[in-house]
């Protein structure tokens, strides 16, 4: 009873942070307003374009996830690390880097022309694509990594005693896994890529590649039409919501019962043709993955000796934001971390963060200076932003965990506290862990309502990256991203090796 009682108020502030903003600007702009040709235009584009990046980053992390599940190899947990890299940058230094390997004077097209070969545009829908793969194809990855690791090692044992054909093992270990966990993750990261703004922004290539998040953001820019703005959040909103109904009755809650906790060698794959496919797939990711990176570090490593007081004074306001948020969005996600709080979550990343910050400055106006409230208020929405990506992380192990170890915990009469600590947080330990390492890493990074809220003795480190750009210090522009980038991997690599302390990752 205690624990429906927490999960209903949990939900309750989670509608309540959803919504209540969108209200606040309806009730300014006196109503909806009404689209322009140009907004169904976006419409179509942002279906389109999210739907095909989904697409291609669940589809390329099925093989890369079974790849890393299956082989051991030195350096295979740093690896692992390192492939969460590109999900968790700021968007704008994520971009930089894709240009610096795609772009007009990218390495690709240089050896093109040295070739020979026309060169490749890396604007419009493909590149919006390939930034929206680049970005989420980790997060698809490591969904997928979590869900095998978790499979006990007994059914491996017993599919190869039994002496399974791989078709056979895949129909009962592996294709169940990916139907239980895939139709999640294609729903976030959907719903991820219905909001893009910086990479439609910075790749888009002209008003045939407008998203309704950039139409929103003109719409409140440049018209100051909030009706209009208001219309195209709820359109956002809904669409969100229909992925997630979708991906809720197509996914399949089962896990694959308790085992012993014994780390058991996997026999699978041991052919010389599995292990060149696991290894090319492996190495293909990781050059696509981390060349960019690769170059926003060397290019960083030159402007780290131009910063500045205000730029690690700027970085420790964010540290304090990312702490902060991990620690709410975790309490947040424990009482929430079943099926309908996995779907009602999904309206928080859907909720355009230009009329979320709108309406909160419209909601804290009367009370307080908005301003002194900039660090608070954005620890609050970066803990909400984050929240889906830390359920749909914590949500299949947990009720794995409820399925099992129910009715034994019933027996004992465990309260529900004993029931948190003995049982439920030491099984979702490895998750847990990934998924404070992933809210801390995206806090980190965030540039939304700070933009809106931020005095100049409140900044965070991305909005100083902006600042020095814009003032076109683009060399200690580049040393601010290589150490928001340090801050934000470090973080990551902490909270998801804490997880995995003591477990075979």
């Amino acid at each position: 009873m205690a624990q429906r009682a927490v999960a209903i108020i949990a939900g309750l502030a989670l509608v309540l942070l959803t919504l209540g903003p969108i209200t606040v600007v309806l009730i300014r702009a006196e109503g909806l307003g009404a689209l322009r040709p140009g907004d169904v235009q976006a419409l179509r584009f942002t279906l389109t374009q999210a739907a095909v990046s989904a697409f291609f980053s669940c589809l390329f992390a099925v093989p890369v996830a079974g790849a890393l599940a299956r082989r051991q190899f030195p350096g295979r947990a740093q690896l692992i690390a390192l492939l969460g890299a590109p999900f968790i940058l700021p968007t704008i230094v994520a971009v930089m880097g894709l240009l610096a390997v795609f772009g007009g004077k990218g390495m690709l097209n240089a050896a093109l022309r040295q070739i020979g070969l026309p060169r490749l545009d890396i604007y419009g829908f493909h590149g919006v694509v390939l930034a929206h793969v680049f970005f989420n194809l980790p997060l698809a990855t490591r969904m997928l990594l979590q869900g095998w690791l978790a499979i006990p090692a007994e059914r491996f044992r017993l599919a190869e005693s039994l002496n399974l054909t791989p078709r056979a093992r895949f129909l009962v270990l592996d294709g169940p896994l990916i139907l239980r966990i895939l139709p999640g993750a294609f729903a976030v990261i959907f719903v991820i890529c219905l909001t893009s703004f910086a990479v439609a922004l910075t790749l888009g290539g002209g008003p045939s590649a407008t998203t309704v998040e950039l139409a929103i953001y003109q719409a409140m820019r440049f018209d100051f039409d909030l009706g209009r703005a208001a219309l195209l959040a709820l359109i956002q909103l809904a669409l969100a919501l229909v992925a997630g109904i979708v991906a809720w009755r197509v996914s399949l809650g089962a896990g694959f019962g308790a085992g012993l906790d014994r780390q058991v060698p996997r026999w699978d794959g041991r052919s010389l043709r599995a292990r060149v496919w696991d290894g090319v797939w492996i190495a293909l990711a990781a050059v696509f993955l981390l060349l960019p990176l690769g170059l926003v570090i060397a290019r960083g490593g030159q402007g780290l000796p131009l910063l500045g007081a205000d730029t690690y004074r700027a970085a420790g306001h964010s540290l304090m934001v990312a702490l902060g948020s991990t620690a709410l969005c975790l309490a947040w996600a424990l009482p929430l971390s079943h099926r309908r709080g996995e779907l009602l979550s999904l309206a928080a990343i859907a909720i355009s963060p230009l009329v979320l910050g709108t309406g909160l400055f419209l909601i804290l106006r009367p009370f307080v200076n908005p301003f002194s409230m900039a660090l608070p208020v954005t620890g609050v929405v970066n803990a909400l932003m984050a929240l889906p990506f830390a359920l749909r992380i914590l949500r299949p192990e947990a009720e794995a965990i409820r399925a099992d170890y129910h009715r034994i915990a019933a027996s004992l009469g465990l309260t529900p506290m004993a029931w948190l600590r003995f049982v439920l947080l030491p099984r979702l330990r490895r998750p847990m862990g990934f998924a404070a390492g992933l809210t801390a890493a995206l806090a980190m990074g965030d540039l939304g309502v700070i933009a809106l809220f931020a005095d100049p003795d409140r900044a965070t480190l991305p909005l100083q990256v902006y600042r020095l750009m814009g003032s076109y210090q683009m060399e200690a522009a580049a040393g601010a991203a290589l150490l928001l980038l340090g801050l934000s991997l470090g973080l990551f690599w902490l909270f998801d090796r804490g997880g995995r302390v003591g477990a075979d990752t």
